[in-house]
């Protein structure tokens, strides 16, 4: 499954974010990986959770994004759960390329058995109508 959370900036998503991955730790029997740009939540996500910064790997724009998520699957069969901070900023396309990119996603997701959350730094009425097929919102 796909979930997106959507909100301008300032309007929480990253607590909600640290949140379900804490929460997501505590009850996944695999493992349970966070995405973000830069290394600022180092103290903020238990260190049971894989906190992998992008910065580190070149990863940029959605079709990178895909492929380093589909690495992480194949790699480890066991990755329950991945969530991705400040996907914008890993992203620059913004909502350009999203509709595409959560198509991807949602394949990904069903395929590898993994629950994937996005944060989407934007309002919902500036998100393609197509997505809410795809995704589930928080």
């Amino acid at each position: 499954m796909v979930t997106l959370l959507i909100g301008k900036k300032g309007s929480g998503k990253t607590k909600k974010l640290i949140q379900l991955a804490n929460e997501a730790v505590a009850a996944s029997q695999g493992n349970v990986v966070v995405i973000e740009k830069g290394a600022k939540l180092t103290y903020d996500i238990t260190s049971k959770a894989r906190l992998i910064d992008t910065d580190q790997y070149g990863v940029a724009g959605y079709d990178m994004l895909f492929g380093f998520l589909s690495g992480i699957c194949a790699g480890n069969y066991d990755v329950t759960d991945i969530l991705v901070d400040s996907t914008f900023k890993i992203a620059p396309e913004g909502v350009a390329g999203l509709e595409a990119f959560t198509e991807k996603l949602q394949a990904l997701s069903e395929t590898s058995g993994a629950n994937i959350v996005m944060l989407i730094s934007a309002a919902e009425e500036e998100l393609p109508n197509e997505i809410n097929a795809v995704c589930e919102k928080v």
